[in-house]
């Protein structure tokens, strides 16, 4: 089976083989290589070892995911933002600084990305689903899963914890190097005395020849579980043993600084060559952790960064007296490959004498003297286990720390045990034999890339592997020899040559080349010999000699020493050793043994000498006493040291070999007693146990299967037990299952057949109740183990099956179990379904870690034997837990499913049936809808999350992207929607989350379907229609995007549900769940800056600014988690306290999310129009509300300005579908909605939000015009809506100095409606909003003729501006309301004119006018207001026919209150809309505010208009018979006319009001400047009053610059003429003008002689004098003094609604002097007459008139106001100005003088009638008043005294 076999299902992993030198020529004794049938066992172990892995690539499930999507940031509008512009503005800046090429433009998601193409041309906008789950990770969401498998990358992949390499760089002497040195190097630990690794030999040849050599020299690679302070590298030196006589080896100590002479160097250098035996010369210990520095780099690491406390500078050798070593940095420290320290070690301490490792303990005895010299070695950290491409795949990510991540969750694995070596807690990720991790075929990294090996290094062999608890993986069989003392009577040169010899027949016999050479490379040697002990009466040595062991060994196998002296002299020729005697060793007794073992000496050998039989001959050194110690230590993975482990293997191989009697029984016995096997021996041969017991079960007898069965049971239970893994799944175990086991490699037939055979009928026995014992529960335990077993036994035959029959490339077709097996599993499946149910009921753990262990059986068999019968299976379960089950079961059930659905092939497997769709899916979407409604909360949520994280596993898959694919996804999913339409209520009673989660599935569902399967949905009733978009309209609503700004903090609280356990902290209440989890991940991450170390223990800090120790994590974390855990910390302040970048990206997500989702159902909505427009599905026709109700929701969100966008055209299409239901009095409240937002979006400050807005009121207008025939509807619709916005618009904004002043808001608003009416620009908008240009004035379908009118837009859009202005003008007032109470008014009233079209507006702002007018006092003017609103009221019941009242009603009222139009009857019919319209107006509120104007017109004392009024009520009452109201009504006429008479009896004429004409001149003014008003005031206002009252209005609004000046005459102002700077105010008391006045006599005029008695007191026309003289003189005499009478037109007439009219024209007449006179003289005679002739109403009513008359006369004929009439005479009669007089005028005064004095007579005689005896004195004097008048007047007009 290679690996390019047609399916790679299953991957060949070919296995290491170490370069330590074992297996490489590790040759099994010869006489047994041929033959190793002969040991079965054997032959399994070598099998175990040395066979490829064999791994199933597809069962952890194999994921390729596309590239993640681009995410733009979308741009929110605000009505005062605009973003868009901003980054347009930004962008080319940018572009503009630097020409950044387009792959630089950092992008906020952290990925580089092209244009984003996804989004295909039939989509709106992106997919919802991958911004809903924007991190997706289906490796971490798998990994959450209760019991879900982690894989484990196989043990050779587990490098140790560190892997160091130590090179020799050099040696020099202060004395020079002249001799040759060797030297070993091993790992140590100090403080138990203990080897770690065997030793790394090293030589350093002589200087002359050192450089070319040094270069090539081999490292020495040693590993290591994990940094701990005891563990130093111990350095040995040797050095040719010294000759006696020649140059010491102390000239290498001395103190002064001596070279060696050149006798001397001579003479080393030939006694070096002669000598080939080596003296130990000299120790060094290098720690390699140092705890003492900690401190120097500033206290401890923190957690961000593994960097440890690591070599320094101050290396302190355990309190001795000098620093052991100088470190120099060599170099840069690149991280890249480890960074290598070069250390030179100057303290090598001399040896002195024999020292034993004691001394090595205290370097403070004399004995050592430091050597003077320096050893210069370069120390190298390596990664181990480089990260293999292959697990880059499995585990998603490629993390490049020192281990697999998958490997770094069983931190610390193995208990601290003595005999454990290193004293560290080691890590699981130890295991010697990754010796260096180039794992060729995986790694599929080049070795010459990996430069940090080469073929030479060394890797020195760890002992620990024998001694941990971990299964053997590598073949090693040797034995390691220590020779430690000899202790002899005198004093030798004695060394000890090893040989290993196979038996002891014959004494010349050679020994078995197994002992291994010191210089690397070279083959097996027959012998080996230590050093020297130079002159030692008890000589120590510290060799280490490694022997390689025959693969079986006899009891004759021997380790033979043999004792040399040597002489150190040199005398004829090189000295020769001698023998002293010998010493065996036999291994079989003493191999295994761990202590020391003491051997006497013989002196010679003789055959035989084993046996006890020979022992007597020998003869003994030293009286037979022990004298020579030595130590082993046995390494080997083939010869177990475990007794009971060596009887199974023995009895086993018996067993296959047919060599032991039939029946078997020793083997059973072997098997049982493996329970007693201690758990190191037992893990260690895990492996070829399991092989061995597997065979058995799979070929043995039933009896042996059984016990085979419990044995393996019981090895597994405690392997899972007994090793520190507390994973469910034991590592050793997944390993063995994932690659160890091949089922034999198909050497024997497959397992699964017995082993489920075997364990169905152990299951069958319990479920007929039969006593199984507790090994019923451990089966259970570790079913997984079986089961995955099981699986791969079957894929294995499956792959082998088919492996020769198909093509390459071809899928292996899936296997048909036989009926028997399939039987036999479904059995077996039943009893364990059986148990989880059983067991969960009562809550145990173990049963939900069965179910897991189901659903994965399940799961992998999908992959290898027929779906359906994997489906019978599925189904089976599907019965036992049907329904909705207590939530334990539910649980269980839901991760089942969760578990079979992640198969990767889910999407295309078949259903039950050939004509069933997928049987899974359907089976999925009924338990998932079932869970909804489950009573367990946290069951709802898991249910929810399954389906969200399925379909982003199928959304994200590489193998799916095809439309195709992802419609026949969608369609096997569309099944949920019609169950979800079905059973509503499921769904509301979810929470947001839950909700969340169900739309987005909807809407995923939605998207990729086909028109007609969304038919489908559509087209079964009219409410489910309408249900399926109530969840469109939940889905705007849920995933809207507040801005936090937006004063909405997000989530309030950050509790759970009760009972859910600790929940990760809510960044967001939008996005999926998983990006709370995922956000306090990465938060807690803290981005570590480039170039730290992953881990660097050994290696110096190089900055210790990177992270600084202080703060252990960020500031930002401590933070967040400060909020978390304030229970109910808000998502805002979580939010806040995240990392900036991380944030960025949240918002990112979260707006992208809520744009895809709008855009979606956008998309749906358009398709839904389209449909509903050829009737093909259900709905309400008559409303259409389901799309009215989505588009009042999109309309009411805030929406990103990609939606506004995409908008327009569906909007338009829409309504050009639909319009004239849409429009239609039936939705008035959708239109007045639209209409309400369009406006809204008027009023942005973002240019492309508003024109489609502009555009959206123009598609209303068309359909109105289309559909309604007219636009008066539609123009009520917008004036309510844009009297709604204006509450809403600020439409003022402060300036600096403090007024109000238009706002920007209500700027863009006028243009928006400027624009609307806009013919020119409009096609030029429309384009942009994607319409086409002429699509407002083309004809839709079915309409014949063009009804498109610009020019009632025009007209409907000022009627809007006008609106706006009244409101802008109202809100400027502001502050100025309460003090100029004039602009108060008349800003109502306009507003009161603006809405008139809305009579419910209208007749608001009518009454605010009227209370304001009330709180004024200007009762008339309230009272005006009054009848204005019952005006209104009246016309609207008049146009219904519906009332008392006819049109003459209507125009009688019109004649007290001119505003009264006839205007608003129209449209007052067409302002039907919700909530405003004529249903208000009644003939009932018509009366009540008819009885408010009476009761203010009576306050007002104008009577003759409460007559009138009360004319119009009576009508009301008289067809209700309403005779009491009558009654009243008629009391009241009767009081009325009475106040009237009395007004007209009394002799102080009767006047209502004062008038005054202001104008204004002077900018500040504002509108009023250069203007004239006429101002109606109470009747007591005295021109003074009105000066000061207009003054301290306007003087508050003059600044520093401008003052107020008032004009002291009423002459014309010419403004030109006036200073700038300064605000003139001209106030003129002025007369109101009757209808009938002539207003050319030049009487004055006296206001109670008009005639005006009881006419109504209506006046426009007002009228003043202004003397003047035409010589320039400011006051003349009567002669010179002209007049100019002023009369003023105003606008509308007073009582107006407001106190003050402009006036709208103004005419002048002038009076020459002798016109002034005539007409002053005419006017008195005028007034007597009217006194003399007025008829009074009863002759007893004389008392008023006599009191007149008297004043009158008074005024004419009493001596002191002569001057009157004398003046004119004198002024015209005499002298000059007589001749200037026309003769015409002269006659005119005459006549009128002679008048004026006829009447004064009869008048006097009137009153002589009238008075009685107290007036007779005031008599008297009216006569001799006369008659000198007369006298005096004689003397100008002669004619007088004929006359009178």
């Amino acid at each position: 089976m290679e690996s390019s076999q047609s399916s790679n299902r299953f991957r060949r992993i070919p296995r290491q083989s170490t370069n330590c030198a074992t297996t490489s020529h590790l040759k099994l004794d010869p006489l047994l290589d041929e033959n190793p049938e002969q040991w079965p066992h054997l032959n399994e172990l070598v099998h175990c070892y040395r066979t490829d892995w064999v791994k199933d690539d597809s069962k952890y499930g194999h994921y390729e995911s596309v590239s993640p999507v681009h995410l733009q940031n979308q741009i929110f509008e605000g009505p005062d933002t605009d973003i868009e512009t901003e980054m347009h503005l930004a962008c080319a800046r940018q572009a503009k600084a630097d020409d950044t090429t387009d792959d630089d433009v950092p992008s906020t998601s952290g990925r580089q990305f092209t244009e984003a193409t996804s989004s295909d041309s039939k989509h709106f906008g992106l997919s919802p689903l991958p911004t809903y789950e924007p991190a997706f990770d289906w490796q971490n969401e798998r990994s959450m899963i209760y019991g879900q498998r982690i894989p484990d990358s196989h043990s050779s992949q587990h490098g140790s914890g560190l892997k160091i390499s130590v090179k020799v760089l050099s040696l020099s002497f202060q004395a020079g190097l002249v001799e040759p040195f060797h030297g070993t190097i091993c790992l140590y630990n100090r403080e138990r005395r203990e080897k770690l690794s065997e030793d790394f030999y090293f030589r350093v040849l002589p200087t002359e020849t050192q450089d070319n050599k040094m270069s090539n020299e081999p490292r020495g690679i040693f590993y290591l579980d994990a940094p701990s302070a005891s563990v130093c590298l111990l350095i040995q030196l040797e050095k040719p043993a010294t000759e006696e006589g020649g140059v010491t080896s102390s000239v290498y100590s001395r103190k002064e600084p001596v070279h060696l002479s050149e006798r001397e160097r001579q003479k080393l250098q030939v006694w070096s060559r002669i000598m080939p035996y080596r003296e130990s010369f000299a120790w060094a210990i290098v720690p390699l952790f140092d705890n003492t520095i900690g401190a120097a780099s500033g206290g401890s690491a923190s957690p961000s960064s593994p960097l440890a406390p690591s070599i320094s500078g101050s290396i302190s050798h355990d309190g001795g007296v000098e620093p052991v070593s100088k470190i120099t940095l060599h170099g840069k420290l690149g991280y890249s490959s480890g960074s290598s320290v070069v250390v030179e070690l100057s303290n090598l301490n001399k040896v002195k004498e024999s020292y034993t490792e004691d001394s090595l303990q205290d370097p403070k005895r004399k004995v050592h003297k430091p050597v003077r010299g320096v050893l210069r070695l370069e120390i190298e950290k390596h990664q181990t286990g480089h990260v293999d491409l292959e697990n880059v795949s499995e585990n998603g990510s490629m993390t490049n720390d020192s281990v697999d991540p998958g490997d770094t969750i069983t931190a610390s694995t193995f208990s601290k045990c003595p005999s454990n070596g290193s004293d560290g807690t080691q890590s699981s990720n130890i295991k010697q034999h990754s010796f260096d991790g180039k794992e060729a075929s995986d790694n599929r990294l080049n070795i010459q890339g990996n430069s940090d090996f080469n073929a030479d290094d060394f890797q020195a062999f760890d002992f620990r592997t024998t001694t941990r608890n971990e299964p053997f993986l590598q073949l090693f069989h040797s034995l390691y020899v220590y020779p430690l003392t000899v202790a002899l009577s005198r004093k030798r040169n004695l060394f000890i040559r090893v040989e290993l010899r196979k038996d002891d027949a014959d004494v010349r016999r050679q020994p078995l080349e197994a002992l291994y050479p010191r210089e690397p490379g070279a083959s097996p040697q027959k012998w080996v010999h230590t050093q020297v002990a130079v002159g030692a009466r008890a000589a120590c040595y510290h060799d280490e000699l490694k022997l390689l062991l025959p693969a079986i060994w006899t009891p004759l196998h021997h380790l033979l020493f043999t004792f040399f002296h040597i002489d150190l002299q040199t005398k004829l020729e090189a000295p020769k050793p001698v023998v002293i005697g010998y010493a065996a060793l036999p291994l079989s007794t003493h191999a295994q043994l761990r202590s020391e073992i003491s051997l006497p000496i013989m002196r010679e050998l003789v055959p035989h000498y084993l046996q006890d039989a020979g022992k007597e001959r020998l003869d003994y050194l030293e009286d037979g006493k022990n004298v020579f110690r030595l130590r082993l230590r046995l390494c080997s993975s083939l010869y177990p040291i475990n007794e009971r482990v060596r009887d199974f293997f023995l009895e086993y191989d018996r067993h296959t070999l047919r060599t032991s009697p039939p029946w078997g029984s020793e083997l059973l016995e072997a098997i049982n007693s493996l329970k007693n096997v201690d758990s190191t021996a037992l893990l260690q041969f895990l492996h070829p146990i399991l092989n061995m017991l597997l065979h058995l079960i799979g070929n043995g007898g039933e009896t042996l299967q059984v016990a085979a069965f419990r044995a393996v049971v019981n090895i597994l239970t405690r392997a899972q037990q007994e090793s520190v893994d507390d994973s469910e799944r034991n590592r050793f175990l997944v390993n063995y299952v994932d690659y160890a086991f091949d089922d034999f490699g198909g050497r024997q037939p497959p397992v699964y057949p017995g082993l489920s055979a075997v364990w169905g009928s152990l299951a069958r026995s319990k479920a007929k109740g039969y006593r199984v014992g507790p090994v019923y529960d451990d089966v259970l335990a570790m079913a997984w183990f079986f089961l995955e077993l099981i699986v791969k036994s079957m894929a294995l035959e499956q792959t082998r099956l088919f492996y020769h029959v198909l093509s390459l490339g071809e899928d292996i077709p899936p296997m048909q179990l036989k009926e028997g097996v399939f039987k036999c599993i479904l059995q077996l499946y039943d009893c364990l379904l059986t148990e989880v149910h059983e067991r969960c009921k009562k809550g145990l753990n173990l049963a939900k870690r069965l179910n897991s262990s189901l659903a994965f059986f399940c799961y992998d068999l999908l992959s290898v034997i027929e779906p359906r019968q994997v489906f019978e299976l599925v189904s089976l379960y599907l019965d036992k837990f049907s329904g909705v089950c207590p939530s334990v079961l539910h649980d269980c059930k839901l991760t089942f499913l969760q578990i079979i659905c992640d198969h990767d092939l889910f999407v295309e497997m078949p259903g039950r049936d050939p004509s069933d769709r997928n049987y899974l899916s359907s089976v999925l979407i009924q338990e998932i809808f079932l869970s909804w409604d489950h009573d367990d909360l946290s069951q709802r949520a898991k249910a929810a999350r399954i389906l969200v994280i399925l379909l982003c596993k199928h959304e994200f898959d590489a193998r799916y992207q095809k439309p195709e694919d992802k419609l026949y996804i969608a369609q096997l999913y569309f099944p949920l929607i019609g169950q979800i339409l079905d059973e509503m209520p499921v769904f509301y009673n979810l929470n947001a989350v839950e909700k969340r989660e169900v739309l987005i599935v909807i809407l995923q569902i939605v998207r990729n379907l086909d028109d007609t399967s969304l038919v489908k949905a559509w087209q079964q009733s009219v409410a489910r229609t309408r249900l399926f978009f109530k969840l469109m309209e939940e889905c705007l609503t849920l995933f809207e995007h507040r801005k936090p700004s937006d004063g909405m903090l997000l989530g309030s609280s950050s509790r759970s549900p009760a009972g859910d356990g600790p929940v990760s902290p809510k960044y967001s209440e939008r996005l999926s769940p998983a990006i709370n989890t995922y956000l306090s991940e990465a938060s807690r991450q803290e981005v570590r800056p480039q170039g730290t170390p992953e881990n660097g223990y050994l290696w110096q800090r190089v900055n210790s600014q990177l992270s600084s120790p202080s703060q252990p994590y960020s500031l930002r974390e401590a933070l967040a988690q400060a909020q978390s855990s304030r229970i109910g910390a808000s998502a805002q302040a979580l939010r806040e306290s995240l990392h900036p970048i991380l944030r960025q990206k949240l918002e990112l997500w979260e707006e992208n999310l809520s744009a895809a989702v709008s855009l979606q159902v956008l998309e749906i909505t358009e398709k839904f129009s389209t449909m509903a427009s050829t009737h093909s599905i259900t709905t309400d026709y008559g409303k259409l509300d389901c799309m009215t109700a989505i588009f009042m929701n999109f309309f009411s969100r805030n929406q990103p300005l990609e939606f506004w966008k995409a908008l327009s055209p569906v909007f338009s299409s829409v309504f050009d579908l639909h319009g004239a239901t849409l429009i239609s009095r039936e939705n008035d409240r959708f239109l007045k909605q639209v209409a309400f937002h369009l406006l809204r979006l008027g009023v942005f400050r973002n240019d492309s939000v508003r024109k489609r807005a502009v555009v959206g009121l123009q598609i209303l207008v068309k359909s109105s015009f289309y559909h309604l025939m007219q636009s008066a509807r539609l123009r009520v619709m917008l004036t309510i809506t844009i009297s709604e916005l204006m509450s809403e618009v600020q439409v003022t904004q402060m300036k600096s100095d403090g007024t109000l002043e238009e706002s920007g808001e209500a700027r863009r608003l006028r243009n928006s409606l400027e624009e609307m009416a806009n013919e020119g620009k409009s096609p030029s908008i429309l384009k942009e909003c994607g319409l086409a240009e002429n699509s407002l004035v083309s004809i839709p379908e079915r309409m014949t003729e063009n009804r498109w009118s610009w020019s009632e837009v025009k007209y409907l859009s000022d009627c809007l501006l006008l609106a706006l202005d009244a409101s802008l003008e109202h809100s400027l007032l502001g502050s100025l309301m309460n003090m100029d109470r004039y602009a108060a008014a008349e800003s109502y009233h306009k507003l009161a004119m603006a809405f008139a079209p809305v009579p419910d507006l209208h007749i608001m702002w009518l009454l605010h006018l009227c209370d304001a007018h009330q709180e004024m006092q200007s009762w008339a003017e309230a009272a005006q207001c009054a009848v204005a609103v019952a005006g209104v009221v009246m016309q609207a019941l008049v146009a219904r026919n519906d009332g008392v009242w006819s049109k003459d009603h209507v125009t009688a009222l019109r004649k007290i209150c001119p505003m009264v139009s006839s205007e608003i009857s129209c449209e007052a019919s067409a302002a039907e809309v919700e909530g405003y319209g004529a249903s208000k107006l009644t003939v009932d509120s018509a009366v009540k505010y008819l009885q408010l104007a009476n009761k203010l017109f009576s306050q007002a004392e104008l009577h003759h208009f409460c007559a009138s009024i009360l004319e119009l009520v009576i009508p009301v009452y008289k067809s209700r018979r309403a005779y009491g109201q009558l009654a009243k009504c008629h009391t009241l006429l009767t009081n009325i006319y009475e106040s009237i008479l009395e007004q007209e009896s009394s002799p102080i004429p009767f006047t209502d009001a004062t008038y005054y004409r202001v104008g204004f001149y002077g900018e500040k003014f504002g509108k009023l400047d250069r203007k004239e008003y006429v101002y109606r005031e109470p009747r007591d206002v005295r021109l003074g009053d009105i000066m000061e009252k207009l003054s301290h209005i306007y003087e508050s609004r003059m600044d520093g610059n401008h003052t107020l000046h008032i004009i002291p005459d009423s002459r014309q102002v010419k403004a030109e003429e006036l200073q700038p700077g300064v605000c003139y105010l001209q106030i003129t008391a002025v007369d109101p003008v009757m209808e009938d006045e002539d207003l050319g006599s030049r009487r004055e005029r006296i206001f109670s002689l008009s005639t005006g008695g009881v006419r109504a007191r209506v006046f426009d026309r007002f009228l003043f004098d202004t003397p003047f003289t035409k010589n320039g003189k400011t006051q003349g005499g009567l002669e010179d003094q002209w007049k100019r009478r002023t009369v003023l037109q105003t606008e509308g007439s007073f009582p107006a609604l407001v106190n003050r009219l402009l006036v709208i024209k103004s005419e002048s007449l002038e009076f020459s002097p002798v016109e002034n006179a005539i007409g002053m003289i005419e006017t008195r005679t005028a007034a007597l007459r009217n006194e003399l002739e007025e008829p009074r109403s009863s002759e007893g009513d004389q008392l008023p008139r006599l009191q007149s008359l008297q004043r009158i006369l008074q005024g004419s004929v009493a001596v002191q106001v002569n001057s009157g009439v004398l003046s004119v005479c004198t002024a015209f009669l005499s002298g000059e100005p007589a001749t200037r007089l026309r003769s015409q005028e002269l006659q005119q005064l005459i006549a009128a003088l002679l008048e004026f004095m006829a009447v004064c007579k009869r008048a006097i005689r009137v009153h002589f009638r009238l008075i009685g005896e107290e007036d007779q004195e005031f008599h008297t004097q009216l006569v001799n008043g006369f008659q000198s008048l007369t006298a005096e007047l004689s003397h100008y007009i002669p004619a007088i005294l004929s006359e009178l």
